[in-house]
């Protein structure tokens, strides 16, 4: 990968996974305040605004690093298999992005719900309480990728040993196709 491309892929990754980062602070924000608010309007507000930042925000930022972050790690001497930090990072954004999607229908639902009613059930209020503590471990797991990637623990994968043993012992000049 040229440099030139290689920064623009990083711009990329960043811009999409801060903007996630920054959108699932917002919908936190705002599931605290549909849970805890007395104010029917503003209540509804909130959940009508969350299934809108979910569908147009959340969901296109969750599946951009997917995208990225292969492609970023692959175009680098990083690797995508080579540092466990690299591998915990793919996992927990794979993670996040099939448990949002898990999440959609109830988000959805309250959206609903909001628009409908003034009076939310005891179930609505199961839902209520379970997007505050959805979005408050996905932020919990952004926060996690994020110190991963600016700090980079030491810890190769076995792969990655026998990928820097092989670029050690074979000089950079030798023709390997015999």
């Amino acid at each position: 990968m040229t440099r030139g491309l290689r920064k623009f892929v990083l711009t990329a990754h960043v811009t999409f996974t801060i903007g996630w980062l920054g959108a699932v602070v917002t919908f936190l924000v705002l599931a605290i305040d549909g849970l805890t608010s007395q104010d029917v309007q503003r209540v509804s507000a909130a959940y009508i605004a969350m299934e809108l930042i979910t569908r147009y925000v959340i969901v296109p930022l969750s599946f951009a690093p997917l995208v990225t972050g292969p492609v970023l790690s692959l175009g680098t001497p990083w690797g995508l298999f080579r540092h466990y930090w690299i591998l915990a990072k793919l996992v927990i954004t794979i993670l996040c992005t099939i448990i949002m999607q898990a999440h959609m229908q109830p988000i959805i639902h309250l959206a609903s719900a909001a628009a409908n009613t003034t009076i939310f059930n005891a179930e609505l209020h199961k839902m209520q309480i379970q997007m505050v503590i959805a979005s408050g471990a996905a932020l919990v797991a952004l926060l996690v990728a994020t110190t991963l990637a600016v700090y980079k623990p030491r810890g190769m994968t076995s792969y990655g040993w026998h990928k820097q043993y092989e670029e050690r012992t074979v000089p950079p000049d030798a023709d390997t196709t015999t």
